[in-house]
């Protein structure tokens, strides 16, 4: 027999095998993500969670899920994702998570573009998450936070804040560490937005200047309208905790790259497929932020933002 014809003979075996193999191989992995909306950010977050995760894994089969509004067409799309068999399951928001930590706690699931993690129950702690969850939360260090506060305010020495029993945790860690940036840290618990005005007289009395947490007991529309006027009249500048505040009359913010927050999470996710339970992955925070301000205000209450600041902002609102 023709050597070529022996060799014709044992390769198409192999070969056959190796194309077999491959076929296998092929949606091998398979990975869920669940969102509750189609905005810009959360398709920005997850365009930055496939594009990780495809740069490590080349035989990834992801099934998208968008939620719906009835929880028992919820509970049938969590169904339908524990028939795909996921190796994991990647949420974008608070609302998917919650949908999603309610209903799974067998498969490792992560998740990105959050708020406050560890005051919504998800985690336990930033640091040690526990249980089968872990992610990238939108949360921008305390000590980031207040030296932009430093940055943007000459001679800042004292800033107030308004919180509920929703974000009372965050209080302890954030006066220490506002502590560390030679600012002292003047929180002031309120039991109901009645009690909003009463605060905002005391801290105008005492502060340079006032922070915002995101505090659903703090922030209501009608609320938000009056905190935005009192420090507009009272000339304290106001450090919004997302851009929308800055748009809608406080003096600035930082702000976050969702497509960054879907790397970090596509990060988390490819040290989970590896072997690294999520119980073991601290909660990632944003590394790339935006600046944005409102030059409105910054005129009427006469603060001249930095020019360091003006040059890198990402938004200026007039």
């Amino acid at each position: 027999m023709p050597i070529s014809e022996t060799l014709r003979r044992i390769l198409l075996p192999v070969i056959a095998l190796i194309l077999l193999s491959t076929n296998l191989q092929a949606g091998e992995v398979k990975l869920a993500i669940v969102h509750s909306d189609s905005l810009r950010a959360t398709l920005r977050t997850i365009r930055g969670i496939k594009s990780t995760i495809n740069k490590s894994e080349d035989n990834c089969e992801f099934h998208e899920c968008l939620l719906a509004p009835d929880l028992a067409v919820i509970d049938k799309q969590i169904a339908d994702i524990r028939k795909f068999a996921p190796e994991l399951v990647l949420t974008i928001g608070s609302h998917a998570t919650k949908a999603v930590s309610d209903r799974i706690k067998d498969i490792p699931i992560v998740f990105s573009a959050v708020l406050n993690p560890e005051t919504s129950g998800f985690v336990k702690t930033l640091q040690n998450p526990g249980g089968n969850i872990t992610g990238a939360s939108l949360d921008i260090p305390f000590d980031i936070q207040f030296n932009y506060f430093k940055r943007v305010i000459r001679g800042l020495r004292t800033v107030g804040v308004l919180y509920t029993v929703e974000t009372a945790n965050l209080i302890p860690p954030a006066k220490i560490l506002a502590n560390a940036a030679g600012i002292r840290l003047i929180a002031i618990k309120i039991k109901s937005e009645k009690e909003i005005p009463e605060a905002l007289e005391k801290l105008n009395r005492e502060v340079d200047g006032i922070w915002s947490v995101a505090d659903g007991g703090i922030f209501t529309p009608r609320s938000t309208r009056f905190i935005l006027l009192n420090t507009l009249r009272n000339a304290k500048p106001l450090m919004g905790f997302s851009r929308n505040l800055v748009e809608s009359g406080a003096l600035f913010s930082l702000d976050y790259d969702y497509k960054d927050i879907g790397r970090q999470a596509g990060k988390i996710a490819i040290r989970i497929l590896k072997g690294k339970p999520p119980s073991q992955i601290p909660v990632a925070v944003p590394s790339i932020l935006w600046f944005h301000y409102n030059e409105k205000t910054a005129r009427h209450i006469n603060v001249e933002i930095p020019e360091d600041l003006i040059a890198v902002a990402k938004e200026v609102y007039k």
